[in-house]
């Protein structure tokens, strides 16, 4: 049977809008942590124990020994060039001045890859004229413009890192709500899946623009149950 021109075209343009389930769920993925802080080692070894191919990264690949043995034996350590050209997942957790050094050199590689989890925060104490900047335009938008194209969803940026090393549940076992923010279906679609490894429970709050609020010292930062991050959510703009 032939298809006519028209209805070619309909399946054509339906087609093109539909998600791009580049993964299978559950399958492993190769994940780089760029930053090996509290966040980036915690959230590593995690992954790694659940079966993901995990490089740490930094300019001492020597110096990671301790994080790859308590990640165990799907972990080990490269550069940060070695590690975003290994992996199809990146978890950027670096301090946020960093950012614009990390991006000049490795943009493109960056904006190739499924998922590049932005954890991390823009603290003007710390990270100066760049925090100042990225709080202004907004956390997940400054990241975007220096890396162009890049898939990016923010994530673990309004819970502690502490309680990233305990596992994302509460005191009675329930999940804490994980905020999310992002624009490419895709893209959320695999941090989902990797945030419940971590035992929180992913919420979606809104697209990368919202990403502003999930940071600390706003609304959104701290503990709460899904809903209530919902909620909290649903007052901000």
């Amino acid at each position: 049977m032939t298809l006519s021109r028209r209805t070619a075209l309909l399946i054509a343009a339906a087609a093109a809008t539909m998600p791009r389930f580049t993964f299978a769920a559950g399958a492993p993925l190769k994940i780089a942590t760029v930053g090996t802080g509290n966040v980036g080692s915690n959230l590593g070894k995690v992954w790694a124990m659940n079966g993901h191919p995990v490089m740490f990264s930094s300019r001492n690949p020597d110096g990671l020994k301790d994080e790859v043995a308590a990640a165990g034996p799907n972990a080990r350590a490269g550069t940060v060039a070695e590690a975003i050209a290994f992996a199809d997942v990146v978890l950027m957790a670096v301090p946020y001045s960093a950012l614009p050094a990390v991006a000049m050199e490795h943009a493109k590689g960056l904006a190739a890859k499924q998922l590049l989890l932005d954890a991390s925060n823009p603290i003007v104490p710390r990270d100066g004229a760049v925090g100042e900047e990225a709080q202004k335009a907004g956390a997940g938008l400054f990241a975007l413009k220096l890396i162009p194209g890049a898939k990016i969803v923010r994530a673990f940026n309004a819970v502690g890192a502490a309680r990233m090393s305990q596992g994302g549940k509460d005191a009675s076992g329930k999940p804490i709500g994980m905020p999310i923010a992002g624009d490419d279906e895709n893209a959320l679609k695999i941090a989902e899946m990797l945030i419940r490894e971590t035992g929180f429970e992913p919420v979606r709050v809104g697209n990368l623009d919202f990403g502003k609020h999930l940071r600390p010292g706003t609304p959104m930062a701290g503990e709460r149950s899904p809903d209530e991050v919902r909620k909290v959510a649903a007052t901000l703009k």
